[in-house]
């Protein structure tokens, strides 16, 4: 009777586990700490090493009510300034009172590009700092900075949005990565995810790596850690056109309505039309609905 006792109790512990986590007083990743219905900011602050320590600025919105926790990451590319750009404006968009959950907004992760516009890479170790996950606390700025990104955004949160925004050497069509883990549970959220989301071409990608103490990519990091996640993109040489700005800000409230993080209708899309919108307001997408339909169809079999 004991031993059922027993392994009844560590059964709920691990099943409460994760609902515990999410109903705390407060939230804190690096200096940021929001009581709960409060909104904080502060700094992921990377020590230095083998170079100069950097200080990486983050949100933390501690909803009112308890729920998930997402985590929205921009500025890897500190020259893809539509994505930073909007988490800049989800930071100030979005109300505490109004969410379930916790979001962690990372709106510049490679300042140093930032300041200097230096694209693709951090100019002070020529790292990209979308290819160094998990990290490491022994090596430069770029590791070091993924490191502490893996620890404390990506390792509390539940799933992840990592934000791109076209180069300044680059011209890119909006698009968002599916990645396709072989957990069929997680893959079915992200993917109705990226459905939310929005954009209107999907890149569907089995061949990311498998494991966490390689994964190389944010969205992978957070992938292969049992976290549905999603890559979006939307930009060109390093404008802040109104219409990608939105794109990206709206795609990330619309995967909160799907998470029941906010009250809402997440975006709809019509199979056959390809339209979008809720059943009072729809829009076609930016490129030919034939195009988004075809994709959607691709995700769906996949």
């Amino acid at each position: 009777m004991r031993a059922i006792f027993r392994f009844g109790l560590v059964l709920l512990l691990l099943t409460s586990t994760g609902a515990i986590a999410q109903d705390r007083a407060s939230f804190t990743v690096g200096t940021a700490t929001a009581a709960r219905g409060q909104k904080a900011f502060g700094a992921i602050q990377v020590p230095a090493g083998s170079d100069a320590p950097l200080t990486i600025p983050v949100a933390v919105v501690h909803g009112a009510k308890p729920g998930p926790v997402l985590a929205i990451v921009s500025g890897a590319h500190g020259t893809e300034y539509a994505s930073i750009v909007a988490v800049e404006r989800l930071i100030q968009q979005i109300d505490a009172s109004a969410v379930s959950g916790t979001v962690i907004l990372v709106p510049l992760v490679n300042v140093p590009s930032f300041e200097q516009k230096i694209a693709h890479v951090n100019p002070v170790d020529g790292k990209s700092m979308n290819r160094f996950y998990p990290g490491r606390m022994d090596g430069t700025q770029t590791e070091r900075a993924s490191y502490l990104i893996t620890k404390q955004v990506v390792e509390p949160a539940d799933h992840l949005i990592d934000l791109h925004g076209g180069d300044l050497d680059e011209s890119l069509r909006p698009y968002s990565y599916w990645t396709k883990t072989g957990n069929e549970k997680q893959d079915a959220t992200s993917r109705e995810m990226l459905l939310a989301f929005g954009l209107d071409h999907i890149i569907i990608s089995a061949d990311r790596p498998k494991d966490p103490a390689a994964s190389r990519y944010l969205e992978n990091t957070a992938s292969t850690r049992g976290k549905p996640s999603l890559t979006a993109e939307a930009g060109h040489a390093g404008t802040t056109e109104p219409q990608d700005i939105e794109a990206l800000t709206n795609g990330c409230i619309s995967v909160m309505r799907y998470l029941r993080m906010l009250p809402g209708l997440r975006r709809s899309w019509n199979r056959r039309s390809g339209s979008s919108g809720s059943p009072a307001s729809r829009a076609r997408p930016p490129a030919s609905s034939r195009r988004w339909s075809r994709a959607v169809r691709m995700c769906r079999r996949a």
